[in-house]
């Protein structure tokens, strides 16, 4: 598996970020690994989300930073699966200014969330929401579209 900070795999790496918008996170607790899907934004190579602190995966964060991500939309024919695997850590955002950019960044991405929340009771809800942020050590992509099992790495820990 090649090792790359290229600039033609981290060019490919963010446009499939800027062309899905759904990650799979996957954190651990003492009881077991727990998934959830959660749409996200992109700060460079970071992603950002909002979730109820009181989820599994808020809580197991505070417990354990260390994820896996999964970002890939559903295929039936193997030539044509493209999709991204990260491994990182994901904190809370806790700093004032970054709680009003992640915030900021996910309202552009989806500006539906301003119809959503305009005097609607979800409105509450997601004001109360935490910011969070994955920062990745290595982004995987892996695309049969350039033969079966091609893969590509940014290492970020270099």
């Amino acid at each position: 598996m090649p090792v790359s900070m290229s600039g033609d795999v981290a060019a490919r790496v963010t446009a499939f970020l800027d062309a899905h918008h759904v990650m799979s996170l996957a954190t651990w607790t003492p009881h077991g690994a727990h998934a959830a899907n959660l749409f996200y934004c992109r700060d460079g190579f970071s992603l950002m989300w909002v979730s109820d602190a009181q989820t599994r995966h808020s809580l197991a964060l505070e417990a354990n930073p260390r994820v896996g991500a999964t970002v890939a939309p559903d295929y039936c024919d193997f030539d044509q699966i493209c999709g991204l695997q990260i491994l990182g850590e994901a904190y809370c955002v806790t700093e004032p200014t970054e709680r009003r950019f992640a915030r900021t960044l996910l309202e552009t991405r989806y500006p539906t969330l301003h119809e959503l929340l305009d005097g609607s009771a979800l409105k509450d809800t997601y004001d109360a929401a935490e910011p969070y942020r994955l920062v990745p050590h290595e982004i995987v992509i892996i695309d049969n579209r350039r033969g079966f099992g091609s893969k590509d790495v940014l290492d970020f820990r270099s």
